[in-house]
């Protein structure tokens, strides 16, 4: 199987934009002009067209759904979708079709409505229907979302043994697995993120003081929804309440700029009484520079959706361990000189 290539070929397929009666056409004719060989399991770069293909019909489509459309087409036996990692974690086909999800969604031609579920962007189709060959590196210089995601870790070469990205010649082992838990964790945040913008406000403030409570700030409780005067949780900082932590929470989408008359609202509901020193503003969305300075300057702790989701997974917020690997040594106390 090694080394064996997989080709589609769209026939009459041109650059520019999808009209409305070539979606449509798209639509009801799925993989029209489409012609597949025979090939073994392909690199996760080469799933990027089979995955849009799969939901080129611009309905909702589950990740069993698409892996079952791309098996098919690319005629893999049981046994091929058997195989499975080096670690046996996980069979090797998933892995590298979810790999080439990550990648399209960072790209911006794919999207996720909900966990496990996928739909093509207009963007994405437009590409799809261009014809050109996707690579990382059409990809790296159309999407700067892509480009900012991959510029700390090196895109992976399609010998790269499980799909994963892999390192650059020069690196040592343990730069490589540094790169590649780095990465890996990149795509948890995302995925994270993502799942927390399907829950409720309520449930938003109540992880917000979970987290606290795990990065042992003291007890905490979410305030009453209505006339809680701004603020959204306390942190009690000490047994007897002496010292409080006030909590504003905003599930505010990420794309979404918070800026300084927020933070100002927030520093007035510290005011009291009672008056408070310590705030936290904690978001699922970005802050501005007006914001920034006014949170300094009021000893205010901005956390935006980045580091939210960064904190989340250092405390294991939301997150599970999968895999546990030891890094071990000679220990030389052990053996005598």
């Amino acid at each position: 199987m090694a080394g064996t290539k997989w080709i589609s070929r769209r026939e009459g397929a041109a650059g520019g934009s999808v009209s409305k009666n070539t979606a449509l056409r798209m639509c009801a004719e799925p993989f029209q002009g489409v012609r597949f060989e025979k090939m073994a399991i392909p690199k996760y770069n080469e799933l990027y067209s089979l995955f849009l293909f799969a939901i080129q019909d611009g309905a909702p489509h589950s990740s069993k759904d698409v892996k079952k459309i791309i098996s098919q087409k690319l005629q893999l036996t049981t046994e091929e979708l058997a195989e499975r990692l080096p670690s046996q974690r996980q069979p090797t086909f998933d892995n590298r079709v979810n790999w080439a999800k990550t990648y399209l969604k960072k790209a911006g031609l794919i999207d996720s409505p909900r966990r496990g579920i996928y739909i093509i962007t207009k963007e994405g189709l437009n590409l799809l229907a261009s014809g050109v060959q996707i690579t990382n590196d059409l990809l790296k210089n159309r999407y700067p979302a892509f480009s900012a995601f991959v510029s700390g870790a090196s895109i992976a070469t399609p010998s790269a043994l499980d799909g994963t990205p892999s390192s650059t010649v020069s690196d040592t082992p343990q730069e490589t697995l540094e790169r590649t838990y780095s990465l890996i964790n990149e795509q948890l945040a995302d995925d994270l993120l993502s799942e927390v913008m399907q829950q409720s406000p309520a449930f938003f403030e109540q992880l917000v003081v979970d987290l606290m409570k795990a990065m042992d700030y003291g007890d905490g409780f979410v305030t009453k929804y209505s006339g809680d005067g701004g603020v959204d949780g306390i942190i009690h900082e000490d047994k007897l309440g002496f010292n409080l932590i006030y909590i504003q929470a905003k599930r505010w989408d990420p794309s979404t700029t918070i800026g300084k008359p927020e933070l100002q609202k927030f520093a007035g509901a510290m005011m009291g009484p009672p008056k408070i020193e310590k705030g936290l503003f904690i978001t699922t969305a970005k802050f501005s520079q007006g914001a920034k300075d006014f949170a300094n300057a009021q000893h205010i702790i901005l956390v935006d959706g980045q580091k939210l989701t960064t904190l989340m997974i250092e405390y294991s917020i939301g997150v599970s361990v999968e895999k546990t690997y030891y890094i071990k040594r000679i220990d030389s106390d052990y053996f005598p000189d």
